[in-house]
């Protein structure tokens, strides 16, 4: 059964105390909070605004997962700039946020904390990529050792580690356990050829945190359940298998025009499957 939660970059004009509460009276059991420049801003939130968060949802019984997918918050002209691949005096920009974000997260006793590799400079080698990238992850996993938040690396279409042969080169090169995986359900069908729940099953028991989307044509664009070609089903049969018991957060940010309705028919949908708790 799914622990069903909704990424706010999603419910980009809200606050996010409504949001929690929105979710909350939706029936969700979790909230996945995008960091970003009007909502948890990394550097601008005091200690006194996390505490009354961490309160909040206490109260409405929602766990947290912290996603840093941010498009704009390190520059203003520039989507996803600079990323742990760029050369080390902009990558340690990069390494600030994340860093930030993991306090964010430790402060709210998040379940995971995720990350992505992003876009390798032109001409820059896998091999070099995968160097840099491993510094910054190594950093990310001793910033907050023994803490309970999970560490996760999401693959993501387009970047340098997209598909799920490149994570788990990364994964094998780095050989560090503790880092796990945050599988985006609707990236499957655009960089792998296998069913998105054969993908499901081969990573397994190193999977921290999922999110859903639906995709079709091999096109990464995050549509609404049931206007792509995933078949969710087995997808969440493959996740009780592998036995996956953290947040699945529905992430929809091409809908944030209309989040309490595509909010509201997400989880429908996924209740209507049979496979929400």
């Amino acid at each position: 059964m799914l622990r069903l939660g909704y990424n706010t970059n999603g419910f980009p004009q809200h606050r996010i105390d409504d949001i929690c509460r929105i979710l909350a009276e939706l029936g969700y059991s979790g909230i996945a909070i995008t960091p970003d420049v009007l909502q948890l801003n990394p550097f601008t939130t005091s200690a006194g605004e996390l505490v009354a968060l961490r309160s909040l949802l206490g109260d409405l019984d929602l766990g947290v997962a912290i996603e840093t997918g941010a498009r704009f918050i390190l520059d203003a002209r520039r989507k996803h700039w600079p990323t742990l691949l760029d050369e080390p005096v902009d990558a340690e920009r990069r390494l600030d946020l994340l860093r930030r974000c993991l306090d964010i997260a430790l402060a709210l006793g998040a379940e995971t904390f995720s990350f992505w590799a992003g876009r390798a400079p032109e001409g820059q080698s896998f091999e070099r990529s995968l160097e840099r990238l491993g510094v910054g992850a190594t950093a990310l996993l001793d910033h907050a050792p023994d803490s309970g938040v999970t560490v996760c690396l999401e693959p993501e279409p387009g970047m340098a580690v997209a598909s799920l042969a490149e994570l788990l080169a990364f994964l094998r090169a780095l050989d560090r356990d503790s880092l796990k995986v945050m599988l985006d359900i609707g990236h499957l069908p655009v960089t792998e050829s296998a069913p998105p729940e054969d993908a499901v099953v081969a990573v397994g028991s190193r999977i921290g945190g999922v999110q859903l989307d639906d995709s079709a044509g091999g096109v990464h664009e995050h549509r609404l359940f049931g206007e792509g070609e995933i078949d969710f089903a087995p997808v969440c049969a493959a996740l009780d298998t592998v036995g996956f018991k953290g947040l699945a957060s529905v992430e929809l940010p091409r809908h944030d025009h209309d989040p309490v309705s595509t909010a509201r028919a997400s989880i429908a949908f996924f209740r209507e499957l049979g496979v929400v708790c």
